[in-house]
């Protein structure tokens, strides 16, 4: 998986890398139970503060598409790949909804109408 973060983006380094570990999930590229490199290795080759990786790992820990062991390193979850394309696809409903006005009181009735059995 080819990483790549762009200092001049809007979006800060971190969440850039968690981009890229989402997008490596729904793309398939990353599956269940791989171990991803530790925050000081991927930080020295994409030429950012350790800090900046381990609080992308963290906040991807608290999606619930990583999992810490200590000794173990930073691996995948078991369902993350499930997880990804469902956040994924709700992060794009939300962008959507919001270009039009919508806030996260009228999801449920728009999940309603779309048909959404859940």
């Amino acid at each position: 998986m080819l990483w790549v973060l762009d200092p001049n983006a809007r979006q800060g380094l971190a969440a850039q890398v968690a981009s890229q570990v989402r997008r490596g999930l729904v793309d398939g590229e990353l599956t269940a139970g791989d171990l991803l490199p530790s925050s000081a290795e991927l930080a020295q080759v994409l030429g950012v503060n350790a800090n900046t990786v381990l609080a992308a790992y963290r906040s991807l820990r608290d999606e619930g598409l990583l999992e810490f062991r200590r000794g173990r390193g930073v691996r995948v979850r078991h369902d993350a790949e499930h997880d990804a394309k469902v956040l994924q696809a709700a992060r794009e409903f939300a962008e959507v909804a919001a270009e039009f006005g919508y806030t996260a009181d009228h999801f449920p009735e728009l999940m309603r109408r779309a048909g959404a059995t859940i």
